[in-house]
């Protein structure tokens, strides 16, 4: 397989006024393979959600090097980022905060469609089609966020990830919020994506139990660094680091 995204000793420091430096990610490298799943776990602070953004260029890198597909795109503008953007898509913890509360869903997951410059009709199409791609009826298109559910919003920002079509999407504690039900269809939902359009995945979780389903391979973070990394399986059953051995009891 090959190499899509490549982190070499991402560092992440953030400058507080009268306060010492904060170091939220130290020394973090990894590969991410076409159609590999990459879960990340650790406690809430132990830098997960900066490590997500800085991968995304959401957030700045203090130092190390990011490259996807073999192009260095550590220091690139905002202008220059706007191909990679397409390619690498996130989906977030609370899926309300991916639509604005004045506009349907529909303009939701076409808005980069929009900025693509399709047509109305096609947006319609494409939408409908993503919507029941993802487990919807094309009905909820003109529906405001409030109007939906929690796992149904859910559903709908995955199918906004997936207008642009992108290569890897990057769940950043994506189904915590639902109910163990709710929660259980999602992943699912992603396991169907992932066979089918071949997707990569950055997982993002503290629920060991799902990473063990959907991952190929794990990294444990504590205070912004790697403490271990292995399959899924090497991590839960022969954990090496007490903080990973840690997590592993409050779950299993």
């Amino acid at each position: 397989m090959s190499v899509l995204l490549e982190a070499e000793h991402l560092t992440k420091i953030f400058l507080q006024k009268g306060k010492e430096p904060f170091q939220a990610v130290s020394d973090v490298s990894f590969t991410l393979a076409s159609g590999e799943t990459l879960g990340i776990v650790g406690e809430s602070g132990s830098g997960k959600s900066t490590l997500a953004k800085m991968l995304t260029r959401l957030t700045d890198i203090n130092s190390g090097t990011l490259k996807f597909e073999g192009k260095n795109i550590t220091k690139l503008k905002p202008k220059e980022l706007k191909p990679i953007y397409g390619k690498i898509q996130m989906v977030f913890q609370n899926p309300t905060g991916s639509f604005d509360p004045r506009k349907t869903l529909e303009d939701g997951i076409g808005e980069s469609l929009r900025n693509r410059g399709m047509k109305k009709a096609e947006i319609e199409k494409r939408v409908g089609e993503l919507l029941e791609q993802c487990g919807l009826d094309r009905a909820f298109a003109k529906r405001y966020p409030h109007e939906v559910s929690g796992g149904q919003c859910q559903r709908a920002a995955i199918a906004r990830a997936l207008a642009v079509q992108p290569q890897i999407l990057i769940c950043d504690e994506a189904t915590s919020a639902l109910d163990v039900t709710i929660q259980k269809q999602i992943m699912e939902l992603l396991v169907e994506l992932k066979e089918k359009h071949g997707l990569s995945f950055i997982f993002i979780c503290h629920n060991l139990a799902l990473v063990q389903m959907f991952c190929d391979k794990v990294l444990v973070l504590s205070e912004g660094k790697v403490v271990e990394s292995g399959t899924p399986d090497d991590i839960i059953n022969h954990p090496k680091d007490p903080y990973t051995r840690m997590l592993v009891e409050a779950v299993f």
